[in-house]
């Protein structure tokens, strides 16, 4: 018995070597993996990664020992063979996986800057609309106070051109007896029917002409006080300001009717009523 198990195993370890001897690789098989390793360049712009060299066995035990247990095992039932031939391919994947990890995360950034820049650029848009909307409002308001700016020089314009356009409205004649001043009742009633109307009005000027008979300072003299009678009665009783009042002593001079004034013994005065019209209608 313990011959036979002895013979058993020395054919066991002779088919195992003649197996062995007869799995060793050749040494052409050499080349063609040195020249599977050789492999076109990268293009720019992708990762530089080496080409997967292939799977070669330096024998048919692939590092294994060459025992009965292995030759049972080897290679298809090997977890450690399975893992060694999978690993490069797992370590590729994970580089993949990397490399689009960074790209999407790269897209992304890409992606947040164009969106902010958008926003910007709209928001800007958006100031300077306003900007233009504000000026164009500025614009027309500075347009509008320099319409109305015209308007009231033109009208100013029109007025200082008015001012000297009076013309006489009415017309009152004070007589005087020889050597006297004091105003009659009939001239007081005459005053006071030219004057009522000019209550809180404006625009007008009175004109007073004093006339007296007789030759050179002396009829000067009377026409003074005449005209100073007349013009205190129309300030005193009628409020009319000292401003609106022009006051001449004419003496002994002859104007209007000629013939009527050398008939005229006493003194007399004139009274003219001037109004400016335009100025009046303006002002209501």
């Amino acid at each position: 018995m313990k011959i036979q198990t002895l013979v058993t195993l020395l054919l066991s370890t002779l088919l195992l070597a003649l197996s062995a001897l007869a799995q060793q690789p050749s040494s052409s098989s050499a080349p063609p993996a040195a020249s599977a390793s050789q492999a076109a360049p990268p293009s720019q712009g992708t990762p530089t990664l080496e080409p997967l060299p292939p799977q070669t066995s330096t024998d048919f035990w692939d590092g294994d020992d060459p025992n009965l247990v292995n030759l049972v095992t080897h290679p298809f039932a090997s977890k450690k063979y399975v893992q060694r031939m999978t690993r490069p391919i797992k370590d590729r994947l994970n580089e993949l996986d990397q490399i689009t990890t960074e790209n999407s995360s790269m897209i992304k950034d890409v992606d947040s800057r164009a969106q902010h820049g958008i926003q910007l650029a709209s928001e800007k848009s958006s100031l300077a609309d306003q900007h233009a909307t504000d000026a164009s409002a500025k614009a027309d308001a500075a347009k509008l106070a320099a319409t109305q700016a015209s308007t009231r020089v033109s009208t100013v314009e029109q007025k200082v051109g008015n001012l000297d356009q009076y013309k006489g409205t009415a017309q009152t004649e004070i007589r005087f007896r020889a050597g006297q001043s004091v105003l009659s009742k009939q001239a007081k009633d005459a005053l006071d029917q030219m004057a009522a109307p000019l209550k809180d009005q404006r625009s007008y000027i009175i004109e007073v002409q004093g006339f007296a008979a007789g030759r050179g300072q002396t009829a000067i003299a009377n026409s003074q006080k005449m005209a100073d009678s007349v013009v205190r009665y129309l300030v005193l009783n009628h409020q009319i300001p000292v401003y609106r009042i022009y006051e001449l002593s004419m003496g002994n001079a002859v104007t209007g009717d000629a013939t009527a004034a050398k008939h005229i013994s006493g003194g007399r005065v004139e009274i003219n009523l001037l109004t400016n019209e335009m100025l009046t209608s303006a002002q209501h």
